[in-house]
This record gives C-alpha cells, sequence and structure tokens, in this order.
C-alpha cells in the first residue's frame, strides 16, 4: 500500500529457474500479502522488464526485473498491486481503451538525511545559476534513467528550494508504473553517490511548496486519442468528459490511495497551489482536474492532467484507481460539472459551498 519497492537477488545459475517456475519467498513476511499459515508465494519475473542496472559497472553486470506475484497454485495473487493494475487495464482494452500515463516527478535534495533538513540551495521555479549542484544531480539522474531506457521529456528547478521535476515521457500505464519504482531508487540511487540525500516525501518543510505527481492521463482506441472531438468548440469528446467528471465524482475516495502518507495531507492545503477543492478546468492550474491546452497542430494530443497525487504514491495502485474512475464516469454517463472559470487557489470555503464544489480531503477538519 506504501508503495516501497520490494526485492531480493538471484544469481545467473538460477535465472532459467525463476523464469520458468518463479522464486519462493515468505509472502507473510510483507504486510497485506498473506498469512502464516499460507507464507509461501511465487515471484515471476517479467523478461520484457529486463534491465541493466548502469551503477553496477561492467565487471560484474547485474539487471532487473520486475515479477508478477502468485501463489504456489499457479493463481495470480489478488493483492499484487501490479497486477491490480493488470485487471484495470484488461477492463480498459475490453472497451477497446488504451491506457497512457505521463507523471511529473517533484521532489527535494538536501544535504543529508538528518533533520532539519538543510536543501542544497534557494532557488525557485525554472531558476539556473552557474552553481547550481542540483543541475548537476539531475543531468546525472536522466542519463542513468535513459541508460535504462525511461525516456524523460525535460527537467527543471522547481518552486521550492532545493526542489526539482522530471517529467518522464509518457507511455502505457504499465510501464510507467514500473518506470516511476525504478526512477524514484534511480534518484536516490545517484543522489547517494553524489553525497545528498534526495526525498519523494510529500511535504518535507512546512511553509514552503510540498512535491506531486501531476499526472497526465488519455484513452487511445487504437491510434485515435478518445478524449479529442474536432467537432467539439474546445476539442474533448464525450468519453474525455465522462473520464474527467468519473475522476471529480469519486476525487474524495480515491485520495486514501492517491495520497496515503499522513505527511501527504500536509501538503493538500491553501496556499501552495495543491488541490483544496473538487473541480477541472481547462488551461487553469488551480484545478483538480485540467485539460491543458494543445499544441497547433497537435489537437490530437488531448489530454487530462490529475494534480492531486503526491510523488510517494504506489504507482500501480494511483494509475488503477484513476483508471477505474474515469471508466464508471464513462460507463454511468456521470455528468461533467460546470468548469471552473476563476482561481480556486482564491476561493473560500463559503466561496466553494455556493458553487457546489466539495472540499479535498487534507489534515485540517472539513468546514
Amino acid at each position: 500500500m506504501l508503495g516501497f519497492l520490494k526485492s531480493f537477488s538471484i544469481t545467473p545459475a538460477e535465472l532459467e529457474v525463476a523464469l520458468d517456475e518463479g522464486m519462493t519467498f515468505d509472502g507473510s513476511a510483507i504486510e497485506g500479502y498473506s498469512r502464516v499459515q499460507e507464507a509461501d508465494m511465487l515471484a515471476r519475473p517479467d523478461a520484457n522488464t529486463f534491465e541493466i542496472i548502469p551503477w553496477r559497472g561492467d565487471d560484474a553486470p547485474v539487471a532487473r526485473m520486475f515479477c508478477d506475484v502468485h501463489h504456489f497454485s499457479g493463481e495470480p495473487f489478488d493483492g499484487d498491486p501490479r497486477l491490480v493494475l493488470k485487471r484495470n487495464l484488461d477492463r480498459a482494452r475490453e472497451k477497446g481503451f488504451t491506457f497512457f500515463a505521463g507523471p511529473e516527478m517533484e521532489y527535494f535534495y538536501f544535504e543529508n538525511s538528518e533533520a532539519p533538513p538543510i536543501p542544497l540551495d534557494q532557488s525557485g521555479y525554472f531558476d539556473l545559476t552557474p552553481s547550481e549542484r542540483t543541475a548537476e544531480l539531475r543531468g546525472e539522474t536522466i542519463l542513468t534513467l535513459e541508460a535504462m531506457g525511461i525516456p524523460v521529456e525535460y527537467s527543471h528547478h522547481e518552486n521550492g528550494p532545493s526542489q526539482q521535476e522530471i517529467d518522464l515521457r509518457y507511455t502505457d500505464a504499465l510501464s510507467m508504473a514500473d518506470n516511476v519504482q525504478t526512477f524514484r531508487l534511480v534518484v536516490k540511487q545517484v543522489a547517494e553517490r553524489l553525497g545528498v540525500h534526495a526525498t519523494f516525501m510529500p511535504k518535507p518543510i512546512g511553509g514552503i511548496f510540498g512535491s506531486g505527481m501531476h499526472t497526465h492521463l488519455s484513452l487511445f482506441e487504437g491510434d485515435v486519442n478518445a478524449f479529442h472531438d474536432p467537432g467539439d468548440p474546445h476539442g474533448l469528446s464525450k468519453v474525455g468528459k465522462g473520464f474527467i467528471a468519473g475522476l471529480l465524482h469519486h476525487a474524495r475516495e480515491i485520495t486514501a490511495v492517491t495520497n496515503q502518507w499522513v505527511n501527504s495531507y500536509k501538503r493538500l492545503v491553501e496556499g501552495y497551489e495543491a488541490p483544496v477543492y473538487v473541480g477541472w478546468a481547462r488551461n487553469n492550474r488551480s484545478a483538480l482536474v485540467r485539460v491543458p491546452l494543445a499544441k497547433k497542430g497537435k489537437e490530437s494530443s488531448t489530454r487530462i492532467e490529475f494534480r492531486s497525487p503526491d510523488p510517494a504514491c504506489n504507482p500501480y495502485l494511483a494509475f488503477s484507481v484513476m483508471l477505474a474512475a474515469g471508466l464508471q464516469g464513462i460507463e454511468e454517463g456521470y455528468e461533467l460539472p460546470p468548469e471552473a472559470t476563476n482561481n480556486i487557489f482564491e476561493m473560500t470555503p463559503r466561496s466553494a459551498t455556493s458553487r457546489g464544489s466539495d472540499r479535498f480531503p487534507n489534515r485540517s477538519p472539513r468546514p
């Protein structure tokens, strides 16, 4: 549930057995997996995820693969987060859709892991200075990601001191969930190698901006973007509107998965560009769900941006609930509420109530 990456190592001699039969592990030792009387489980590697780990060197190369979890009977384990996402992707495929995701990963660098945290710089959004250590860290991280087959769209300094953003190029949601897990490991590994500490804690310092995982979502029918309708004044199809309506309708409950830490709710407060009220808008970054403007000549790139998740989430489960909520909106024909045309960050509880906007879950009592 908490998104921690679990692992074990095998020698090359065991690889054939692992691929053919799976490797045994104690499922009861992992919280939420199995009871002690049914402890033995199988991890079956997905050979499609085979990648050499660049930082281990060429003398004794090491590779990684993600695994699917099975019972000894051979049945897939229902509690495997990767299987949860696969089930939802299968449901989308039955309706003719392929689900794509592109997250913007925000995080912090600190001098060390001790409290209080000490930022490496006091720079702000898009800042670049000749002595910026964090630019070097980002660059080394991107080179490592590219070496592992994970393409990066771009990177920059974020709002907070020593806060960074690296945007992963969109791909199918299962590959992206694997990429997010790898990304977090790479960021921490590169930081540790260069003598600093990286954290994906949503709100590591009070009084400054927290870290989000704004996620761009789209459904495709074959090669056709199902969210795009050239006949609509704003280019948004019925499918796209239904998907947004589903996200809004289920926004409060799916927050338990997309923002699952106590610390997550220190981010979802007024004043720091994090969602506070449930609403949607086009080119308006104060909304929970945003429909970004498409570049001229690329109107078919229509997508939805869901802005509440944070980078500490379990990406398999987070993508699952986003997709499930969106599909529910399409299937049930949820009505899309009016678009927010104001600055939602400036709304008061009273004005939100008058507009029918629900308060987003946060650490303070609901007014």
